[in-house]
């Protein structure tokens, strides 16, 4: 199994680092277009996530981001250093109330563009899987 993993301290601006991981990941592993851009959308969304709602911005504590490929399964780990939060509980996005809200979409988006999106550790871990096309 190939493994890869970065490290960032909470801060939006770190996204970019995020992007050109991802963007290394399309190179290493020839991933088409389609699966970056689900792939791109939906870890940008988990990271900034971990970042702002995990660690509350605050600079000292970092998010890491893994990436594990497994014959034809790319599966990608983020990990914040936060309370945690209770993921059964969502509120749908795209009930009426909660259309004109602008929190509630980033996992909404995740599990749209991922094939298989788990939470562990009380919500401080996410996994989003995407397969390959063989």
């Amino acid at each position: 199994m190939n493994t890869i993993s970065i490290q960032v301290p909470s801060m939006v601006e770190n996204i970019r680092m995020i992007e050109s991981f991802i963007d290394n990941a399309k190179e290493r592993f020839h991933l088409d277009d389609d699966i970056y851009g689900n792939i791109m959308i939906a870890v940008t969304e988990a990271v900034n996530n971990a970042i702002k709602h995990g660690n509350n911005n605050n600079k000292t504590k970092n998010v890491h981001l893994s990436l594990a490929l497994d014959e034809s399964v790319i599966k990608f780990v983020v990990k914040d250093e936060g309370d945690g939060f209770n993921y059964d509980n969502l509120p749908d996005p795209t009930s009426p109330e909660n259309l004109e809200k602008p929190g509630g979409r980033g996992i909404f988006l995740m599990k749209h563009l991922s094939d298989e999106v788990s939470f562990r550790d009380n919500g401080r871990t996410v996994e989003l899987s995407f397969y390959m096309n063989a």
